[in-house]
């Protein structure tokens, strides 16, 4: 069969630099960190402080004031960026085919929050088993992808993929492919995470996963720079409104770029650490090109996942000069995790939004705080540092790989018309 093609037409962010997709753009090309002291709890006796949190949030704005309640951080944020690209989109709700659009949701762990203060609540009781009715709807991953499905009664496809750092990467290549078999005219598409509480912040502390600069967490994360020593975690969403080409032509639709092609693969090395030789990346990466059809040459930008890890970003980069040769000398690389810390399973999902407006705007997010040269690290790579650059660029490719040795890599391509 001849598949059908998919373009993006409507994005919404929920980010710790920008509570909206334009001030979200706007604060990335200014090099703007989000990073800060934990405000949600005391950190006092924590490894690690400080995090990038959304700041001046209100979900009554997009949620029901008697609902707010009933539903985790993590989907409220799903509602509000979803609400701003289905606004972006134009697509009239009323009048679409709700048994044609769906929804796919990703988190990495959902519902933090609420599992943490059920569970110490249960501690601290008598051994009566006093929960929260809503407890159950409000932690489950998929619960997000539900509530959009019925704020606009969308029918069609619904569900949460899960793959820790990957998930929101995956939910574009399902709904991609959805699409472009037939099963569905619009996939509304994302992730969102809020895992800023003692649990996440413990947990990750015990991994030894976290940067430990409480000094200076602005500056904490630092991907490629030799004294990068762990991620800075992040929290909040994006939302990517993929439409089959025809449908959206059909109604007249402002088109960002078309979604040309997804990877999966697996690393089968190790719980945590990557591959060393960045074999699972490579691979992600070339057949994500497969299925695009794309030479590597073609690509101009890559959105690295980046997360200023010592092992995570030596083993990708070389990954990407296996899959790119020379070419990988002249494109553009940058990690805008440095800026907006890493938003776990939500992850993929701004960084497809950041990598679709370099499209737009012809400009490279930079990769901030890099002040010293990795000798593990070839710096002879164009990694943007520390300020925006502008240049052509008709394909972005971007990467995001999870705990358990999982890969996703999606490419997006400036939109040529039929």
């Amino acid at each position: 069969m001849e598949l059908k093609r998919v373009v993006v037409t409507g994005l919404g962010a929920l980010t710790p630099i920008g509570n909206t997709v334009e001030e979200f753009w706007k604060n990335l090309l200014a090099g703007v960190s989000g990073a800060g002291p934990i405000t949600r709890f005391d950190t006092e006796k924590f490894r690690t402080r400080f995090a990038c949190e959304v700041k001046n949030f209100d979900p009554t704005l997009y949620i029901d004031r008697k609902e707010v309640k009933r539903l985790d951080r993590f989907a409220q944020y799903a509602m509000a960026c979803s609400e701003e690209a289905i606004k972006d989109s134009g697509i009239d709700v009323e009048k679409v085919n709700k048994d044609r659009v769906g929804v796919i949701w990703a988190s990495g762990i959902g519902g933090l929050d609420v599992f943490h203060e059920e569970i110490i609540a249960y501690a601290k009781g008598d051994g009566t088993p006093r929960f929260n009715p809503f407890y159950v709807a409000k932690m489950i991953i998929d619960i997000a992808a539900g509530h959009i499905s019925m704020k606009y009664g969308f029918r069609g496809p619904n569900f949460a993929p899960v793959a820790a750092c990957a998930s929101s990467n995956i939910a574009l290549i399902d709904a991609f492919n959805l699409i472009r078999l037939g099963k569905a005219d619009v996939l509304v598409t994302g992730g969102s995470e809020a895992p800023i509480s003692p649990g996440g912040v413990g947990g990750f502390n015990a991994m030894r996963a976290l940067s430990e600069r409480n000094d200076s967490p602005a500056t904490a994360s630092r991907p490629y720079d030799k004294d990068r020593d762990g991620f800075v975690m992040g929290e909040g969403g994006a939302c990517i409104i993929l439409e089959e080409m025809e449908h959206a032509l059909a109604r007249g639709a402002k088109i960002y770029c078309e979604l040309a092609g997804g990877g999966l693969s697996a690393d089968a090395h190790h719980l945590t650490a990557p591959h060393p030789e960045g074999v699972g990346a490579a691979n992600v990466m070339r057949f994500a090109l497969e299925d695009a059809g794309m030479k590597p040459e073609e690509v101009d930008y890559i959105n690295t996942h980046g997360t200023s890890t010592p092992l995570g970003d030596v083993a990708e980069l070389l990954a990407i000069k296996k899959v790119f040769g020379e070419h990988a000398y002249k494109l553009n690389i940058s990690a805008t995790k440095s800026m907006t810390g890493h938003l776990l399973g939500a992850a993929g999902a701004i960084e497809a939004v950041a990598s679709i407006l370099a499209i737009k705007h012809n400009t490279i997010p930079p990769t901030i705080n890099h002040f010293t040269d990795d000798p593990e690290i070839d710096n002879n790579l164009n990694l943007t540092f520390n300020a925006p650059q502008h240049r052509t660029v008709n394909v972005a490719l971007s990467n995001g790989f999870g705990f358990g040795g999982h890969n996703a890599t999606v490419i997006f391509k400036r939109f040529a018309g039929r």
